[in-house]
């Protein structure tokens, strides 16, 4: 079905000047067929080292020697560090010996991209090691690795999922994680040894919360799918192994939570972690974040620059949703305090009356905002949408929810032509209060950015051109999404996203707010804000300019418009305390994730300044549509890498 679906997406990039390499028609006298064959055994060796990316990937559409990968976990070991860096750095003088004069343009952007993967990867191994205090990804690492795997699986003719063969790999990845656990303990312990410890809130949240939370999904949630979905002659003796894998991986991760309980907490069922570990430990600092900038995004600032540069950023937004405010109540007859401000959240408290009762309902309403967005798109011929686009909306599973702010977005493994991408919204779990930030004007900024024409859309097309874009593009190396990541892919994707947001918002001639409401654009204008917000907040944190309680005070008062602190003084209201707790969520996740917040905006205004340049120089030749598909494209690396390339592509004759 995709392939029909999405036919017409690959005529439109087929017929786009071909700015993206074909590692299998190097260009003639250049140095393309040495760098393609080496990058081509880079890939494979790294995907078979990681073999969680492998399978997001779809590693084995690929090559068929990695179909093996989905059997197996990363090799966390000093020893297979080791040897790891030893490959890694000797790859690196083969790559970097090739010059980049005698490469194609598309060429020698692979060359950096690969360079810069290879140094984030030595030094997270060897000057952060990182490894002794990734407790994220310990936890993380085997769900995802397995719910990947059940996104990939083939769809069987009697509604079933997954061959004997795919099933298999599970059981033994299943058997793979006790393990997989004892060296996770290991690197911890050495951590513990050296004074490199994760920060107390992952400690109580990842080591113990998600330990947890995996327990059960391999003890009940996993047998119980695995029977639903399993078919076959050899079903019933393939579903036994199964159920034991998967007790004996839950009861892994029960020990592992007990061994963090004990190691680093004095009560760990009321949260009292010991003395030794109690101290703040999520700041990255001003070097390391500034090496990330140039290495990982190919930016030329500072973290002081952003910190300083984002607040006239931030007051901008405000400014714009204090008039909108304004607007909103007029119209409605709704009197309004005087304060700007207090005329925001006024708003607001009006608009959360009308919220779902729910969360089955809150994700009901994600759904349909998604596709009045894909019929806004097609009746303002946005982008050519077939016409049996689909889009998958579901709830967050349990051993998430720590890293997932109200919801993400998977896509479907872009090496193989089966799997779906998932839009995932956490649920409330009945807090009425949550329930009424997800009221029915806040859900349609969130569905343009996970849903259309955001990921599922981007990722969607780019995998439509997944033979147009090398490989090495799509690696996420330290892992897909944790502490570990080095979020390169970050700055495409989510500056896409945070684009769909605003892009949905430009003016019609008979729209003035886009697609959305005036009430849909105030918290559309929200979402910018936070946005914003989070260049602020996140410089300030990993750099010691603003503490852990400032920011997840400031992100309340800034982005809700509720003042007061967040911690030593009573909330006031529900709003305000439900306005802390999701702060304080947000503020987690920045503090464990360093660099990743930033790429929203920063990524969106390199794809807004890029698109301007490209339409200045075309003039009336301008076509919006090409650009969108000729950006997507280029795979999910910095615009750093590829914006002056693509530039000169569409605007040369």
């Amino acid at each position: 079905m995709r392939r029909r679906a999405f036919g017409l997406l690959l005529i439109l990039l087929s017929a786009c000047r071909a700015d993206s390499p074909r590692p299998a028609a190097p260009l003639p006298g250049s140095g393309d067929a040495a760098l393609t064959a080496a990058l081509h055994t880079y890939v494979l060796e790294f995907l078979r080292r990681n073999p969680t990316t492998s399978t997001y990937l779809g590693g084995a559409g690929l090559d068929d020697s990695l179909a093996a990968a989905d059997g197996r976990l990363r090799d966390h070991s000093a020893a297979a560090l080791t040897d790891e860096d030893a490959w890694l750095t000797t790859t690196a003088s083969q790559i970097t010996a090739m010059d980049p004069a005698a490469l194609s343009p598309a060429a020698a952007i692979d060359r950096e991209v690969s360079l810069a993967q290879i140094r984030f990867l030595l030094r997270q191994h060897q000057a952060r090691r990182y490894q002794q205090r990734a407790l994220d990804t310990y936890t993380i690492e085997p769900f995802r690795a397995v719910d990947w795997q059940l996104q990939g699986m083939t769809a069987l003719a009697d509604g079933r999922y997954g061959t004997a063969e795919e099933w298999a790999l599970v059981v033994a990845r299943l058997q793979a994680v006790p393990a997989y656990l004892r060296t996770a303990r290991t690197q911890l312990e050495a951590g513990v040894a050296s004074g490199n410890t994760p920060d107390r809130r992952m400690l109580q949240r990842d080591g113990l919360a998600t330990a947890r939370a995996n327990a059960d999904y391999f003890r009940t949630t996993l047998p119980g799918l695995a029977a639903a979905r399993m078919s076959g002659p050899d079903r019933d003796a393939e579903l036994a192994a199964l159920r034991t894998a998967s007790a004996e991986a839950a009861a892994a991760f029960l020990d592992f939570h007990q061994f963090v309980a004990a190691t680093f907490f004095d009560d760990a069922a009321n949260g009292r972690v010991k003395a030794a570990f109690a101290a703040d430990r999520y700041a990255l600092g001003a070097d390391e974040y500034d090496w990330a900038l140039a290495n990982n995004f190919k930016l030329s600032t500072t973290a002081a620059r952003l910190f300083d540069e984002s607040w006239p950023v931030v007051e901008a937004t405000r400014a714009a949703m204090i008039d909108l405010a304004s607007e909103i109540g007029e119209a409605r007859h709704w009197p309004l305090p005087a304060d700007g401000g207090a005329a925001v959240r006024a708003v607001f408290d009006r608009l959360s009356r009308d919220y779902p009762t729910s969360d089955t309902e809150m994700v009901s309403w994600y759904r349909d905002a998604a596709f009045r967005l894909v019929d806004y798109a097609r009746s303002r011929q946005l982008f050519d949408v077939p016409a049996d686009y689909r889009l998958d909306v579901t709830v967050t599973p349990p051993p998430l929810e720590a890293s997932i702010d109200g919801a993400a977005y998977y896509p479907a493994p872009p090496f193989r032509q089966s799997g779906v991408g998932r839009f995932y919204v956490t649920p409330t779990h009945g807090d009425a209060a949550a329930l009424k930030a997800n009221n029915r004007a806040a859900i349609a900024d969130l569905s343009a950015h996970e849903g259309f024409p955001g990921h599922d859309w981007y990722y969607k097309v780019l995998a439509g051109s997944r033979t147009r874009v090398s490989p090495v593009r799509w690696l996420t190396p330290g892992a897909v999404e944790d502490s570990s990541s080095m979020w390169e892919d970050s700055l495409s994707a989510e500056g896409w996203g945070l684009f769909a947001e605003a892009l949905m918002a430009e003016p019609q001639p008979d729209a003035p707010h886009g697609f959305y409401t005036p009430e849909e654009r105030l918290y559309q204008l929200q979402g910018q804000l936070y946005r914003d917000l989070r260049v602020r907040i996140d410089t300030g944190l990993h750099t010691g300019r603003l503490s852990y309680d400032e920011a997840t005070t400031l992100f309340s008062e800034i982005v809700d418009y509720l003042p007061g602190p967040c911690r030593g003084a009573a909330p006031g209201s529900e709003a305000k305390r439900a306005s802390c707790e999701a702060a304080e969520r947000a503020i987690f996740r920045y503090s464990k994730w360093p660099t990743q917040a930033i790429t929203y905006r920063l990524g969106k205004d390199q794809i807004v300044a890029l698109r301007d340049e490209v339409k200045q120089a075309l003039g009336e030749r301008f076509n919006a549509r090409e650009f969108y598909l000729r950006f997507i494209a280029q795979g999910t690396i910095p615009p750093g890498y590829f914006g002056a390339t693509l530039r000169e592509s569409l605007t040369t004759p």
